[in-house]
């Protein structure tokens, strides 16, 4: 007797209005694509636009982008890569917890840092002379996967990672996207603490006591009374928050990493070269149009526009080298 039995689109989609709260963001009742295609067989629209992106070649360059330390020595230390992938197991673990559509937590969570430039936040200070206004990886991740590597997704999973920073006003339309935006803080201010404990920059001693009495042992412990603090608060409210004490203990950590780990004088002059290095990059490309890569001259947009997205795209050790080859070619 044949034990398995197929559960193709349809049925996932049945599953959806039977089993998720009635917040959730339905797969069948997706605002859809820009350009329309026909539905897969067996993935709803959101798991293929997870599919999509996990495939895509700017999340396999997340691997050689760095969170905090610049080209780092270690194998231990965070990337874009793994903080993406702990920032989608926390928001699988948040969907699941309150009913809301995983499958489109994993999409955003997923594609949400592949407009990240090299060398973590001190890239975006670098790029945002050459735009109005402030330069942002969500903007350029929305840009990566219309533009650049287009791949059809949907307007649900467009508009998480368009809003998944603080920054952005609105915030996202979706409690699948709202998700994101916990799950991204909690995932970096845990890991950023971690591997700064790893390089000695600070120890586990010298951690805040509120810290300590509101988040408990540092690591896991860490992660699981942030994500029960989002889930006891959301099931109270009706929308997607965190517990007000918790969340003003978080707000009272990440003032200390910017304190003792991210403005530290060590970190300033790592951050100084790397918004050089990627000023050198832009300026020598805007008057060397021809040395970029063809992909990035077959558009008909501003010269601006295509230098920054080549700078965006590198990885903090091919930014390296190109910059060598240019500036200390011998």
């Amino acid at each position: 007797m044949n034990e398995l039995h197929g559960v193709g689109r349809e049925k996932r989609e049945e599953r959806e209005r039977e089993l998720l709260s009635p917040a959730a963001t339905l797969s069948s009742e997706s605002r859809g694509r820009e350009r329309s295609e026909e539905p897969d067989a067996f993935r709803t629209c959101f798991e293929r636009d997870r599919d999509r992106i996990l495939y895509s070649k700017a999340f396999r360059r997340l691997k050689h982008k760095t969170q905090v330390f610049i080209n780092p020595e270690g194998d231990h230390v965070v990337t874009r890569l793994t903080h993406t992938l702990q920032v989608a197991q926390i928001g699988r673990a948040l969907a699941l917890a309150l009913g809301l559509n995983e499958p489109l937590v994993e999409a955003v969570c997923l594609g949400h840092e592949v407009g990240h430039p090299p060398f973590g936040h001190n890239g975006e200070l670098a790029l945002s002379p050459y735009v109005d206004g402030e330069w942002l990886h969500s903007e350029q991740s929305v840009r990566v996967f219309e533009v650049l590597e287009p791949l059809n997704l949907t307007w649900e999973v467009i508009d998480g990672i368009r809003a998944h920073t603080w920054k952005v006003d609105p915030p996202p339309a979706t409690p699948e996207g709202m998700i994101l935006r916990f799950a991204d803080r909690i995932a970096y201010l845990v890991h950023d603490m971690q591997d700064a404990i790893r390089a000695e920059i600070v120890s586990e001693k010298g951690l805040p006591s509120e810290s300590l009495e509101a988040f408990g042992k540092p690591g896991g412990e860490w992660v699981s009374r942030m994500i029960r603090a989002v889930i006891d608060e959301s099931l109270e409210k009706g929308v997607v928050a965190m517990r007000p004490e918790m969340m003003a203990a978080m707000h009272g950590f990440r003032e200390f990493m910017y304190e003792r780990v991210y403005l530290r004088p060590e970190s300033r002059k790592q951050a100084d070269k790397a918004v050089r290095i990627l000023r050198d990059l832009v300026d020598h490309f805007l008057e060397n149009p021809d040395e970029m890569p063809e992909s990035y001259r077959q558009r008909d947009e501003p010269l601006v526009n295509q230098v920054i997205d080549v700078v965006a795209g590198m990885t903090d050790r091919y930014a390296l080298r190109i910059h060598d080859q240019i500036y200390r070619p011998f």
